[in-house]
């Protein structure tokens, strides 16, 4: 098919879709998207940049993500390569008129498994690269049906399912349906005519190499000296590598961030250098404006949409130079200038101009976690924790490692309480139970998971105890003996009121599961 057939059925003076005429630039890889779309009936637009065009099939029932799964695929008109970066409101009246989500968007190639597969013999096998779908899919046209009628198959394996959140959630602008369909906007990947291009030096650049993110030694009270106050955010240390229009995002122990906050990433293409090492947090925002872990937790399984940002604390490289060496109140102002103009989800974390005990007072108020300080001529000396940042804590909240749970009790199931602990060299030290801030689908994962790491022995070092502490949290032999153990492998975010005198968590409270953190990196705080 040409484009003919695209341009026949538009009028362009009523829609802002791409005129058949628009170009773009040809991208390295063969792009795909997937575009949910709610026209007279609403159905997902599955297509593939093949010879020029995109190659496009309406499946109504969506794409398939278990093994053997079919779904109807009509092969339909092609559309212009810019129709990839289309999101908006096509007006009533016109064809298709309704709203364009860009449901999923990426790479893909075609599988080495089935090389002589192509379009014209009825049959592809491709292995899709997206921010929600990855793995391999079969198209095959239907020998007895029409000519336009094909097959979607998940192929190799099952995909990641899909949540309802993440179903109704753009994989660019991060908009529902109904806040697409109410804005009416057009979204624009690419930057308009009018606006400020980046100034980037000709030819490739090289993505900086991981660095080890600086870290605070944890007070009472600060010692004396100059310091300078922040934020202490409730998110995932992230460390952004941007090399030219690439970039990795790497948690503190270099695992990948890039593929679950997609949008940051993105945000930090944009900023205007040849290169950088930038170091912040990736936050969820409550009701309230407040970062909150568990917001976080639920953006990231796709249960929930909460407002997601990257705070911006340090500079370690830019364009080129090595920064680490020169004191924070230089590398600031260069932090500054560099994301002044950066997309709203990269965020400057601005330090605070006010007394210290104002600011804890403040901070308290509003249930904030607490604050960070740090000494304006401190270098950056990765990996260490020197003091010369230092946090202090409003509401403690840490790590902890998961080493086996208790039976269910009363009307609840699968569990009762985590086992949680922490790391002293090699060995996992007992620190309490946590039995609340569960719900029935968290109980459920859980459990799950620790079905995969079951142990016969108790993994905690100082575990049974002769008899029970003070404040209920020892496990006695007797109550060892109903206890089931899980390998420590799981991190877990635990919030509580403070360490009691016999070292055990007072009034515990599970946050949620962290991807970002090993387990032997666990210490107490």
């Amino acid at each position: 098919m040409s484009l003919r057939e695209y341009a026949r059925k538009r009028n362009f003076e009523q829609t802002s879709e791409p005129t058949d005429r628009a170009r773009v630039r040809k991208s390295k890889k063969a792009r795909f998207v997937i575009q949910k779309h709610a026209a007279t009936r609403l159905h997902y637009d599955f297509r593939l940049e093949i010879d020029g065009t995109l190659k496009s099939w309406a499946v109504p029932k969506g794409v398939p993500v278990k093994k053997g799964e079919k779904r109807l695929a009509v092969h339909v008109e092609d559309h212009p390569l810019a129709y990839a970066d289309f999101e908006g409101t096509i007006p009533k009246g016109q064809y298709g008129g309704g709203t364009v989500m860009i449901w999923d968007f990426g790479t893909f190639e075609f599988s080495k498994r089935y090389p002589e597969k192509n379009l014209e013999s009825g049959q592809l096998h491709i292995v899709l690269h997206g921010k929600k779908l990855e793995g391999e899919w079969g198209l095959v046209r239907l020998k007895s049906a029409e000519e336009n009628q094909w097959l979607l198959i998940k192929a190799d394996s099952d995909a990641e399912p899909i949540s309802k959140a993440m179903d109704d959630t753009s994989a660019v602008s991060k908009k529902s349906m109904a806040e697409i369909a109410e804005t009416g906007a057009t979204w624009e990947s690419r930057p308009a005519k009018n606006k400020k291009r980046r100034r980037l030096s000709p030819g490739p650049v090289e993505i900086p190499k991981f660095v080890e993110p600086m870290l605070a030694k944890p007070v009472i009270k600060p010692p004396a000296g100059n310091w300078s106050y922040e934020l202490k955010f409730d998110g995932y240390r992230a460390m952004a590598l941007k090399g030219g229009d690439e970039v990795r995002l790497l948690s503190r122990n270099e695992k990948d961030l890039g593929k679950k906050f997609s949008a940051v990433t993105q945000a930090v293409a944009e900023l205007d250098c040849r290169d950088a090492i930038v170091d912040g947090e990736v936050v969820a925002l409550d009701e309230k404006g407040r970062p909150s872990f568990q917001h976080l937790q639920a953006y990231e399984k796709g249960e929930e949409r909460p407002p997601l940002y990257y705070y911006v604390y340090d500079l370690l490289q830019l364009n080129g130079e090595d920064l680490r060496a020169r004191p924070l109140s230089e590398r600031r102002p260069l932090l500054q200038a560099l994301v002044e103009n950066a997309p709203e989800m990269v965020r400057y974390s601005t330090p605070f101009d006010a007394e210290l005990q104002d600011l804890l007072d403040q901070a308290k108020s509003f249930g904030l976690e607490g604050l960070i300080g740090k000494q304006p001529d401190s270098r950056y000396e990765s990996g260490r924790r020197t003091g010369a940042w230092i946090k202090l804590k409003l509401i403690s909240s840490q790590e902890f490692v998961i080493g086996g749970y208790t039976p269910p009790a009363g009307g609840r199931k699968h569990f009762g309480a985590i086992i949680v602990g922490y790391f002293s060299g090699k060995q996992l030290h007992f620190a309490g139970k946590v039995g609340s801030g569960f719900s029935e689908k968290i109980l459920k994962e859980l459990y799950q998971r620790f079905e995969s790491l079951a142990r016969d022995d108790c993994p905690f070092v100082d575990l049974p105890e002769k008899r029970n502490g003070r404040w209920g949290q020892a496990i006695t032999p007797a109550e060892m003996r109903r206890c089931h153990w899980v390998n420590p492998k799981l991190v877990c975010q635990v919030q509580f009121t403070e360490w009691t005198q016999d070292g055990k968590l007072r009034q515990p409270v599970y946050q949620g599961l962290r991807t970002d953190k090993e387990a032997e990196d666990v210490v107490r705080e």
